[in-house]
């Protein structure tokens, strides 16, 4: 029994020598054209994971369908903040009927003709208003109220492994919900947190470095749910565990609906 569970603590690896195979011979090639990378490495960071989330994605979204499809089609209303867009594979599950706006929130901007594609196959794009892509991170909240003109504070957040890997992820999911979600606004989330059981915790903290730089800051050892629910003031709390799945996983997830105070 106890060989099987030390090898899911190495599980990570796996995924880790699939990004850099994907990830890594593209990246040093665009150093050879442009040398001056080398100079600006939050930029080599988006060209690798660029090329790590194309590869990654889709199966990623495949995994995830019946929990997003609970947390989001359901409840994401009015105009949708989306955090951490990636390609825009969130776009799916919203109903049309209930969206007027979505608002893909993606600093890295190689992404954005992904989150335009996807938008576009749904009747969304920005000449008409009801798509917007912004380039800035989660913690520039004056630049996403900005962008936002008369529609400001949105009415839905919508975050997808995503939190994981925000800067000052506690002052950022603060920020966010007071001052870009609207009291009686939802916040609607499906991430990776950190394990309750202890051992597993400490994996996570051991293997957060190095997979933090392999996915553009991603780190295991996050209690975002926890973090959510001490923000406070909120009318309706709702966290729940990924169906069918075993609690004692590097990769725990956990599902969340938190409607904020009128």
């Amino acid at each position: 029994m106890a060989l099987p569970k030390l090898l899911r603590r190495f599980s990570v690896l796996i995924d880790l020598s699939h990004a850099f195979k994907v990830a890594l011979w593209p990246t040093i090639k665009r150093i050879f054209h442009e040398p001056s990378l080398l100079f600006h490495p939050q930029t080599l960071s988006y060209i690798f994971m660029s090329h790590v989330w194309t590869f990654f994605a889709p199966y990623i979204d495949e995994h995830s369908a019946a929990e997003k499809a609970k947390v989001i089609t359901p409840y994401a209303h009015g105009v949708v903040l989306d955090v951490g867009a990636g390609h825009g594979h969130n776009i799916k599950y919203l109903d049309s009927a209930r969206v007027t706006k979505y608002v893909a929130l993606e600093p890295n901007v190689l992404m954005h003709p992904e989150i335009r594609r996807a938008a576009g196959a749904a009747g969304l794009n920005e000449a008409d208003g009801n798509l917007i892509i912004l380039a800035c991170g989660a913690e520039d909240t004056a630049s996403i109220l900005t962008s936002l003109e008369g529609y400001q504070p949105v009415d839905t957040i919508v975050s997808t492994l995503t939190l994981c890997s925000v800067p000052e992820p506690q002052r950022t999911i603060k920020s966010l919900v007071s001052d870009v979600l609207k009291p009686g606004g939802e916040l609607l989330f499906f991430e990776h947190v950190q394990n309750p059981h202890p051992h597993v915790a400490r994996w996570q903290r051991f293997w957060s470095p190095l997979w933090s730089k392999a996915f553009d800051g991603c780190r295991l050892d996050r209690p975002t749910h926890v973090w959510v629910q001490e923000i406070g003031g909120w009318e309706k709390e709702e966290v729940w565990g990924q169906d069918g799945e075993s609690e004692d996983l590097l990769f725990l997830h956990r599902s969340g609906r938190f409607v904020k105070s009128a």
